[in-house]
């Protein structure tokens, strides 16, 4: 199987958002493999229009009739991006609730029909048996307050549980990344742990819910699969299979079997071969596999053990400064005794969750011309679009992460809007190096510490002789250096 990377779950001006659907979509392609754009359509229980929540109100009832009445183009745009082997698309709606939590809609129909009810199962039994599922999102609201009701969840209907996205994580009430904006806290009764303690058995999905046309930005949620091609019936048995991960950002590839089954299965079995592979973006801090909800093993960065090799990943990352309203970058990098085996970018669109009274429709919103313009073994040229940092713990930056063959003597010329720096791997082993652009307060860029293979990847197997319930459930949580995180699907092993 290869590993597919998504976004299932944003937004942009189709219904209450800003930005170009067309817009999103070549965003979604420039970084992912597959992705949906998804429209907000209903919230049956909405509050009553009452002073002090009339904005609220009138945004998402504009928002839901603003989609209806194109929802037929909608899905005709969407359609017409999905490219086997090149691009996956799917279709997607959202439905608000109190009673249930916030729902979206996905499905490989091309002809996704868009309807009306008062549950996520009301809304699936309409389909005329076109195949589809529902995905709640930042499940760890205030129950009653759009968060998820685990005793009202159906996991035959939701196979997989959106655990990150743009309004924190939703694993636990101790973790990171906690809820913070105005919706409200992050509540342990609707958290991923807490579903999973009352017996329910989904799969992990990360996506933005980014509200400005730009599917994939970075830091805010992205999910991957493993599945046998890049076409839609394949992604979507993945999807069905929850062959799936949640990343923050960095695209950390993983891979997790028990008895030779992957993530998500369901399995009977009393000695249990656990056996995992995890290849980072940085180094790695510390890799939990949890049981039941509890660390089972932990695997720390002072447990991995240092190596001879030749390959190493260095992030290049570009912005700060003053630019709110986007500061372009055009860039070269040139290797000298060495090879450029790869590189992952981490481009963002700029930054909205929700609409506000301030800000005006501009179907030309994060229409960035972020993108890859040439890349050879030995020279890079690349063109993205970065944003003022909203405060000095919210970041705006964009970065390429380049994985290269060489050893201390590889050095690394980067040319950055005319400006020049110059450093070996060696140097860069021992520390970073930041180069601003105007003498104070500008944007600037930053050559990260370099990073060898043996820091940022990891093999391991344990075998587990000792059934603690009737299923017990096995899943992985990863965490890098840097901060950012991967949550893998659990497994399932009746006794």
């Amino acid at each position: 199987m290869e590993l597919y990377w998504g976004d299932l779950h944003n937004h942009c001006g189709i219904s209450y958002g800003y930005g170009s659907l067309a817009n999103a979509l070549t965003a979604a392609r420039a970084q992912l493999d597959f992705g949906a754009v998804t429209g907000h359509a209903l919230w049956p229980d909405m509050p009553p229009r009452q002073p002090g929540f009339e904005f609220v109100v009138d945004f998402h009832k504009h928002g839901f009739a603003k989609l209806a009445a194109k929802w037929d183009d909608v899905i005709a745009q969407v359609n017409a991006a999905n490219m086997d082997g090149e691009f996956v698309t799917f279709n997607s709606y959202e439905m608000h609730s109190r009673r249930y939590g916030d729902y979206h809609i996905l499905s490989p129909a091309p002809d996704l029909p868009l309807v009306d009810g008062d549950a996520p199962a009301a809304l699936l039994a309409q389909l005329d048996g076109r195949p589809a599922f529902a995905i709640p999102h930042h499940v760890a609201y205030v129950p009653g307050y759009r968060g998820i009701i685990w005793e009202r969840f159906d996991s035959a209907l939701s196979p997989l549980v959106e655990v990150y996205s743009k309004h924190g994580c939703g694993m636990s009430d101790d973790g990171p990344f906690p809820y913070l904006h105005t919706m409200g806290p992050r509540d342990g009764r609707t958290t991923v742990r807490r579903g999973q303690a009352l017996g329910h058995r989904f799969g992990y999905t990360a996506s933005t819910d980014h509200h400005a046309g730009y599917p994939g930005s970075y830091g805010d949620g992205r999910l991957a699969v493993w599945a046998d091609a890049k076409t839609r019936p394949a992604i979507w048995d993945a999807l069905l299979a929850r062959r799936t991960f949640a990343v923050t950002g960095d695209k950390i590839a993983c891979s997790f079997a028990i008895n030779g089954a992957a993530m998500g299965s369901e399995i009977s079995a009393g000695e249990r071969q656990i056996v995992l592979s995890v290849r980072g973006c940085d180094a790695l801090d510390r890799l939990t596999l949890y049981k039941n909800n509890a660390p089972w093993r932990v695997i720390g960065r002072h447990d991995l053990e240092p190596r001879a090799g030749d390959v190493f990943k260095v992030r290049l990352e570009m912005g700060w400064g003053w630019a709110a309203d986007g500061y372009e970058w055009e860039g070269r990098l040139k290797l000298r005794d060495g090879e450029l085996l790869g590189v992952e970018t981490c481009f963002r669109g700029r930054s909205v969750l929700a609409p506000s009274q301030e800000m005006a429709d501009d179907d030309a919103m994060n229409a960035l011309d972020n993108r890859i313009m040439a890349q050879e073994n030995d020279v890079l040229d690349w063109r993205c679009t970065s944003f003022q940092n909203h405060s000095t713990l919210h970041p705006s930056t964009a970065a390429l992460i380049l994985e290269i063959r060489g050893d201390a003597h590889t050095t690394l010329e980067v040319l950055l809007n005319g400006v020049r720096a110059r450093a070996s791997l060696g140097e860069l082993l021992a520390c970073s190096r930041g180069v601003h652009m105007k003498p104070y307060n500008a944007e600037a860029f930053l050559l990260h510490r370099a990073i060898p293979e043996w820091a940022y990847t990891l093999h391991a197997a344990w075998t587990d002789n000792a059934p603690a319930l009737p299923c017990d459930v096995y899943d992985l949580e990863v965490r890098q250096v840097n901060g950012q995180y991967a949550w893998v699907s659990p497994i399932f092993v009746e006794s």
